[in-house]
């Protein structure tokens, strides 16, 4: 009888893994940080637009936005390894590119490297510079990662 009920405290289910509450994309840095609280749980070097200074302001400028967003949906068979779709443009974006008569854009995603390209020699050109349309990019081992750590509905805040 003591036996069994020795056993029953190895019945506890395993730990769950840790989740970002929020993900921070320092954009002069090239940094996206996962954290938890005040905790930072992982960081990335990260690819952005290439126009990657200054806010986005349209559609087709190249640069990655600005400001507080959610990541609100994903899909796992994108053009790209992965992607995390961020709700730009928010309704400050909208407002300032209704002001100047274009259209904000839209799509902007935390993705891997591109699906397509299947070229280790080619993939490897990626690596240290700016490269997505807008994106934030990160190397595919890294968005596996991030699609662990990361669920729908995590607020993302991108810096200057």
């Amino acid at each position: 009888m003591l036996t069994l009920a020795g056993l029953a405290g190895c019945a506890t289910a395993p730990p769950q893994p840790l989740k970002a509450d929020r993900v921070v994309v320092k954009k002069s840095e090239r940094k996206l940080m996962l954290m938890k609280g005040g905790t930072v749980l992982r960081q990335y070097r990260v690819a952005l637009g290439k126009h990657p200074y200054g806010p986005k302001m349209e559609e087709g400028d190249k640069r990655t936005p600005e400001g507080a967003y959610m990541l609100d949906w994903r899909n796992p068979r994108s053009n790209y390894y992965k992607a995390i779709h961020i709700s730009y443009p928010n309704e400050e974006d909208v407002q300032l590119a209704r002001a100047i008569g274009v259209s904000p854009g839209g799509m902007i995603m935390i993705h891997g490297l591109p699906s397509y390209i299947r070229s280790p020699a080619i993939l490897k050109q990626y690596k240290g510079r700016d490269w997505t349309n807008g994106c934030i990019a990160v190397n595919n081992a890294e968005m596996d990662e991030i699609w662990r750590l990361v669920g729908v509905g995590t607020p993302i805040l991108i810096l200057p």
